[in-house]
């Protein structure tokens, strides 16, 4: 199903980041290429070298490769892929998108992706349910972002409602 399609998996700096690990092995498994993006934040919750050893791929995390100056260009990034996904999608990175604020290499491809961009949101359920977080979804959803619903559980806080990373085979 996903045979030679392109896609780039971004993340942004959350607990369930670790998800994404299975959410890459999945797609690469179906025959995607997977180009992954992190946030600084991203990586303080899962390494590049897993995330690339995944996904036979360097990860992107930004715009110039320290030692080499390489650049690492976000329109040939978002011309590249078919499908762009973020998970997980935090309210910060969520927030960013819906203001057109494009201060790193994830939120600058969102704003140059030709292609349909899907958001799994994980955050804490306060987080989750405040009005500005849900007006970012309706200005989103507005803007044609598909979102793959959050899940209710128990969440890294201890507590317990809405707000967990859809597991990876719901958003495959």
């Amino acid at each position: 199903m996903l045979e030679g399609k392109h896609i780039i998996l971004g993340l942004s700096g959350g607990i369930a980041a670790y998800k994404s690990a299975y959410l890459v092995r999945a797609l690469v498994n179906e025959g995607a290429e997977v180009k992954v993006i992190m946030t600084e934040n991203a990586k303080r919750f899962i390494s590049t070298l897993t995330m690339s050893t995944l996904s036979k791929n360097p990860v992107y995390t930004e715009f110039f490769e320290p030692t080499s100056g390489e650049w690492h260009s976000h329109v040939k990034l978002g011309i590249w892929a078919d499908l762009m996904i973020i998970a997980p999608a935090t309210a910060n990175t969520l927030a960013k998108m819906a203001s057109g604020i494009a201060d790193n290499l994830l939120t600058t491809t969102c704003l140059s992706a030709r292609c349909p961009v899907m958001a799994a949101p994980a955050m804490d359920l306060d987080m989750y349910s405040h009005p500005a977080t849900q007006a970012n979804f309706d200005i989103l959803k507005s803007r044609g972002v598909i979102f793959v619903e959050a899940e209710s559980g128990f969440l890294a806080s201890g507590l317990q409602g809405k707000g967990r990373m859809a597991e990876p085979e719901h958003i495959m």
